[in-house]
C-alpha cells in the first residue's frame, strides 16, 4: 500500500517502480553506469508511481525497437502508445529538421500554415466518423485537450457535470484526473476534485461489474445481460438530468472492446437527454485498433474527440481536441491557448505521421497484424491455463492471467514474472490492473515480428508455469 493514499500499486494502468522481483531483474541486467544513471535520476526527479524509480536507462530508440545503455534491445510492446509510426521514423523526422529551417516557432497571435494543414486534416477525419465538419485546438499534451473539451462541453451545454468511468485513465491534470477513475492519480492528499464528476462502472465483459457471465470465447450473453452496464449510464443520465458530457475512452486501454450495441446504446441516451459524448481515444485514435477511430467499429458518432501521444510521431508533444463544428460557442474565452498551441514544428511533426499511416497503409497493418496475433494468442490460452481470457482489437492486445479460470483469481505474482522473463528476452511491455499482459506494439509491426514476440511470451508463460 502507498504509505500517503493507500492505495494498491498493482490496480493501475501501469507496472510498480518497487518489488522484489524487479530488483532482482535489476541485479542481475543492469550494468554499473547504467545504476549509477538510474541513482542521478531517482535523485532529481519527485517520485511518483508508476514512473520513478525508473526500470532501466535507453540510448537509442529506431522503428519498434529499443536499445538499453548495456546494449541490450527490445521489442517496445508498449511505447507509450506514442510509437504508432515506429520510433525516429525517417520522414517524421526530416519534416522536422525541414520545418525547423524555415519556421521554428510562431507566437500565439499569428497563423501558420503547418498548423493550419493539421487542423484541416483532423477535422476532414472528424466529418469521415461524424457526418460533420470538426473544429480544433491543439494543446501539448493529452490531458490538456480532455480539460479543453470538458471545458467546452460545459460552455455548449450550460451545464458543469461529467459521467465518466471507474479505471478509466484519461489524464493527470485536475480536470482530467476528476473525470478518471483510477485510484493513483485521484487520490493522496490533494483534496477534493471536480465537482459534478460522476462515475459508473465501465464496460468490461470477462470482469462484469453486473456479474453476469461469459462464455468460453469471453462474449457475452446479450440476451440475458441486455447491456446492464449500458442501461446504467442511461439510469444515471435520467436521474442527473443536467450531465453535460459523457467522456470515455471506446476501447479501453486495458485492453477491453465494448460489447455490441453498447456505445450506439449510449450514443441514443446522449442524445435523449442533451448530453455530448467526449471521446478520448488519445491511446486508441490514429488506427492503433484497424481503424483510423477506435470508434469506428462500433457506429456512434462522438460530438468531441481528443487524440494526442502518437500525434507528434513519437517525437514531440502535441495533442487536438476536435469537436462538431456546432460547438464553436466558446470566441469569447481562452480555452487552450497555450503558448506552443500552433507551434509549426509540432504540426509538421504531426502532418508527417498522417501521411505515414495514410501512405503505408498502417491502419490496414494494425488490423491486419492484429487479427494475427489473436488468433495466435487465443492458441496460447488452450495450452497455458494462466491465460484467463484473450482480447483486443488491431495491436491493442491483452492476456489476462489467473490462478484459476473458473474463479478468474488475478495472477498479478504470475504476471510480473512473465512480464521480467520476456524484458529478459527482448520483449518490452506492460502490465495493467496488476495481473494483464497489455500489448500495443507500433502500427509498422510486421507479421514475423509478431510471432516473435508471441514465441517469447509462449516461452515465459511456459517458464512461469513450471515454478
Amino acid at each position: 500500500m502507498h504509505p500517503i493514499s493507500g492505495v494498491s500499486p498493482s490496480q493501475s494502468e501501469g507496472d510498480v517502480n518497487h518489488s522484489e522481483r524487479r530488483a532482482n531483474w535489476q541485479r542481475e541486467h543492469l550494468d554499473p553506469d547504467t545504476r549509477e544513471l538510474l541513482a542521478r535520476d531517482s535523485a532529481a526527479f519527485l517520485h511518483q508511481s508508476v514512473s520513478t524509480p525508473c526500470l532501466n536507462a535507453i540510448r537509442r530508440a529506431e522503428g519498434i525497437w529499443i536499445e538499453d545503455t548495456a546494449d541490450r534491445r527490445y521489442m517496445d510492446f508498449h511505447g507509450n502508445n506514442v510509437h504508432h509510426v515506429g520510433y525516429a521514423h525517417p520522414r517524421v523526422l526530416a519534416a522536422i529538421k525541414v520545418q525547423l529551417d524555415d519556421l521554428s516557432f510562431a507566437p500565439r497571435r499569428f497563423a501558420c500554415d503547418r498548423a493550419v494543414e493539421l487542423a484541416e486534416a483532423l477535422s476532414a477525419q472528424f466529418q469521415r466518423l461524424t457526418g460533420a465538419p470538426g473544429r480544433v485546438l491543439f494543446t501539448t499534451g493529452g490531458s490538456d485537450a480532455v480539460e479543453v473539451a470538458i471545458k467546452l462541453a460545459r460552455t455548449a451545454t450550460g451545464r458543469f457535470k461529467t459521467l465518466s468511468f471507474w479505471d478509466a485513465f484519461h489524464g493527470a491534470g485536475f480536470g482530467a484526473s476528476s473525470v478518471g477513475g483510477e485510484s493513483l492519480f485521484r487520490g493522496g492528499r490533494v483534496g477534493p476534485l471536480l465537482p459534478g464528476s460522476e462515475h459508473v462502472a465501465p464496460f468490461g465483459c470477462y470482469r462484469c461489474a453486473y456479474g453476469h457471465p461469459v462464455d468460453a470465447q469471453g462474449q457475452p450473453d446479450l440476451e440475458r445481460c441486455r447491456l446492464a452496464c449500458a442501461s446504467m449510464v442511461k439510469y444515471v443520465l435520467e436521474r442527473e438530468g443536467d450531465v453535460a458530457a459523457v467522456i470515455a475512452e471506446p476501447a479501453r486501454a486495458v485492453p477491453f472492446v465494448p460489447p455490441p450495441g453498447y456505445w450506439q446504446a449510449v450514443r441514443e441516451a446522449c442524445n435523449a437527454h442533451g448530453t455530448l459524448l467526449i471521446f478520448d481515444e488519445i491511446p486508441t485514435g490514429l488506427g492503433k485498433t484497424g481503424r483510423f477511430f477506435a470508434a469506428e467499429h462500433d457506429g456512434a458518432a462522438p460530438d468531441i474527440v481528443v487524440l494526442g501521444k502518437a500525434l507528434g510521431g513519437g517525437v514531440l508533444p502535441i495533442a487536438a481536441c476536435v469537436a462538431h463544428e456546432r460547438l464553436n460557442v466558446a470566441g469569447a474565452y481562452a480555452y487552450g491557448h497555450y503558448t506552443h498551441e500552433k507551434n509549426p514544428v509540432t504540426a509538421a511533426a504531426a502532418l508527417a505521421t498522417l501521411q505515414v499511416i495514410e501512405q503505408d497503409d498502417l491502419v490496414g497493418n494494425a488490423a491486419r497484424v492484429g487479427a494475427h496475433a489473436l488468433e495466435r494468442l487465443h492458441a496460447l490460452k488452450q495450452r497455458h491455463a494462466l491465460i484467463g481470457d484473450v482480447r483486443g482489437r488491431g495491436l491493442l492486445l491483452g492476456l489476462e492471467l489467473v490462478t484459476d479460470r473458473a474463479a478468474k483469481s488475478p495472477a498479478a505474482d504470475q504476471a510480473e514474472a512473465v512480464l521480467y522473463h520476456a524484458m529478459s528476452n527482448g520483449l518490452s511491455f506492460k502490465t495493467t490492473m496488476g495481473n494483464v499482459l497489455t500489448l500495443t506494439p507500433p502500427l509498422i509491426t510486421t507479421v514475423a515480428q509478431m510471432d516473435r514476440a508471441i514465441d517469447i511470451l509462449d516461452a515465459a508463460l511456459t517458464a512461469v508455469a513450471k515454478t
